[in-house]
């Protein structure tokens, strides 16, 4: 396997410019004799393929859910980066460059992040001539809120559905480009395979999830824009159709796999609260604005509240230990979230969490009501202090939040290029399934803007620049033998996980799957741990084999089947995630190996053993898989241990 970053030659802030400069064309004519398929409509899916419509190219989108419309993307609620500086508080492409590298622990890729930064500004100007109803201020012009990690106002909102207002804006792009014919939605389709010929990627083998059909797609490329991993770990912030298992069978074709173990613990998150729960409640970082986050200062008072026998409100303020804003001076409350994640752990780890499991701390709103009014709090967020007390019956207006770190986004993922081309040529990833800009952490609001990022402003450059090599080559027939035979394993695999006839739900497996990772692979990682973790998923792989228990038949839609392929797929990419942890011997943004801390408690990174990306090399059934390095190379930045203190 050979990494070829294709970083373009000259200057950071020229790469981009010279690429799009000497970049290869397809004329109009010739992108009509071109066939694209886009998985996933999600804001980075929804973008290309209406993007590659409108240019052009024939497009086919699958889409797992109902309606593109309710892709997860949706359910980002605080915002999206961009460097506008409309608050003159000192931002700049540079500043958001800087702050994106520095944010993910020094382990993204340069190039990659400056072009992200560098095409922010775009992104906004598109939102809004789609209609996109970001919030405005008082003399009309789009208003900006702060994220962790940041020292500039730069986080474009739409109250606390951001998410949802980029991705209808993205839909209609969308769905002009298939009133016109130039692009063609298939919805609930899940892909299975990959299929490759001479090496390349030229199709892929989708089962519809209503009638449990098996079926064939050819296409010229294939971007895979699917979302990340986080539900490898049962319960995390991820709807509960998210899934990693499009890269992951991408990665058993050839594709190598970027960074597994780098994965994003939200900091504000509504804490579990019962052994059934299926999934967990994002609290918006936009909510660290305003909210201060507490525990008391004495024990005492921590266990007399798990007790019920203290409010939080009867805790008098001297008692409060505000303990993000006395650790992080500059920042306060507003730290990375995998930086506020390990304090919030640390404090409960040392006895003053303040539910009755002892895992929680206080999302304070009392100082912003009485010094900005409950109307404006209302205004910013007042669907989320709504859906809080949907949940949990208490009303955040006049009781602290309670909030936990909680499995959120996955920074690993399929490995590209600059172009976004994975080692698979003509399979592209983009938004979360790649693992290109966001080193060990990603800053809040940075999700939205890669995934719009990728589908608008990039991806319509870089496959033209690989598809123009294409135009003689005529359209694929599916009665290819690689489509005939990577439709005979997708039904191989199937019928086998229903020969199995065993005593155990899917879920049984999935959920205790997700005990492992979160016990042995989460926030706080060690050697024995993780030695731990790789026998006891093994273990529990070999007995789903053995004894899982699936009901229904393969030919009809059947939730179960689909939960059991994805679940033998997380049993693989677990085990990845372990290892790559395991040889990973520092600590670095959400990747904490307890045995390599500052005094401080602070992640400590070894920079010269450690400062590249770990590529994953799939080499067969029942082989252990080969890693590649890719050296990162910081020639624009100065590099140094993180510090919010000051």
């Amino acid at each position: 396997m050979e990494l070829n970053s294709k970083i373009p030659a000259g200057p950071l802030a020229e790469k981009w410019s010279n690429y799009k400069a000497s970049q290869k064309l397809v004329n109009p004519a010739n992108k009509r004799k071109l066939d694209i398929i886009v998985l996933g409509t999600g804001l980075a899916g929804a973008s290309a393929a209406a993007s590659f419509g409108e240019m052009g190219f024939n497009v086919k989108i699958f889409c797992i859910q109902d309606s593109p419309r309710r892709a997860h993307s949706i359910a980002a609620q605080g915002g999206i980066n961009a460097a506008k500086n409309y608050q003159n508080d000192g931002d700049s492409i540079y500043r958001l460059f800087y702050d994106t590298i520095k944010g993910g622990d020094y382990r993204a890729r340069e190039a990659n992040v400056y072009r992200l930064a560098e095409v922010s500004n775009n992104i906004i100007d598109q939102c809004v001539a789609q209609g996109v109803p970001f919030a405005r201020d008082y003399g009309g012009q789009l208003d900006n809120r702060s994220f962790g990690g940041a020292q500039v106002s730069r986080t474009f909102y739409a109250r606390g559905q951001t998410g949802q207002q980029l991705l209808l804006g993205a839909y209609s792009s969308l769905s002009r480009q298939i009133k016109k014919g130039s692009v063609k939605l298939f919805t609930r389709e899940e892909m299975m395979e990959l299929v490759l010929i001479d090496g390349k990627a030229r199709g892929v083998i989708t089962r519809n999830l209503v009638t449990g059909a098996i079926e064939r797609h050819a296409a010229h490329a294939v971007v895979l824009a699917t979302g990340g991993y986080g539900n490898v770990y049962f319960l995390s912030t991820n709807a509960m159709s998210s899934n990693g298992s499009a890269a992951w069978r991408c990665f058993k074709k050839g594709a190598a796999f970027g960074n597994p173990s780098f994965v994003q613990i939200h900091p504000t998150c509504i804490p579990v609260h019962g052994d059934y729960q299926s999934k967990l409640t994002l609290m918006s970082e936009s909510l660290r604005n305003d909210g201060r986050i507490w525990v008391p200062k004495k024990k005492e008072d921590a266990e007399a509240l798990r007790a019920g026998k203290l409010k939080p409100t009867q805790i008098a303020e001297e008692n409060r230990d505000y303990y993000l804003e006395r650790r992080y001076p500059a920042f306060g409350n507003l730290v990375p979230r995998d930086v506020a994640s390990r304090a919030a752990k640390e404090r409960c780890d040392a006895g003053f969490g303040v539910n009755e499991t002892g895992l929680a701390v206080f999302l304070d709103f009392e100082s912003a009501i009485k010094r900005l009014g409950k109307d404006v709090i209302e205004a910013r967020y007042g669907n989320l202090f709504q859906m809080y007390e949907k949940i949990t019956n208490d009303n955040p207006y006049n009781t602290p939040m309670m909030i936990y770190p909680a499995i959120h986004y996955t920074m690993g993922g399929i490995w590209v290029d600059y172009e976004l081309q994975t080692t698979v040529p003509y399979l592209f990833a983009a938004g979360e399934a790649n693992f290109s800009d966001h080193g060990a952490n990603r800053l809040g609001a940075s999700a939205l803007m890669q995934g719009l990022a990728d589908g608008y402003f990039v991806l319509p450059y870089t496959i033209q620049n690989c598809l123009s090599h294409d135009i003689q080559i005529p359209r694929f027939s599916t009665d290819l033998p690689e489509f005939k035979e990577a439709e005979k394993s997708v039904k191989e695999k199937i019928d086998k996980l229903f020969s199995i006839q065993g005593k155990h739900s899917v879920d049984h497996f999935q959920r205790k799957l997700g005990n492992i990772m979160w016990e042995h692979v989460g926030m706080g990682r060690t050697k024995k741990s993780l030695e731990e973790g790789i026998q006891l998923i093994r273990k529990t792989r070999e007995e789903f084999w053995k004894d899982v228990r699936i009901t229904g038949s393969k030919d009809e839609f059947n939730p179960e089947l689909e939960k059991a392929l994805r679940t033998a797929d997380n049993l693989e990419l677990g085990e990845l995630m372990a290892k790559d942890a395991l040889l990973r011997e520092e600590s670095c943004g959400g990747h904490f190996r307890e045995e390599h801390q500052t005094p401080e408690g602070e992640a400590l990174r070894h920079d010269d053993k450690f400062m590249y990306v770990s590529c994953w090399e799939y080499k067969g059934e029942g082989q252990e898989p080969e890693l590649h390095k890719e050296p990162l190379v910081y020639e624009n930045i100065k590099i140094a241990q993180r510090n919010y203190k000051e």
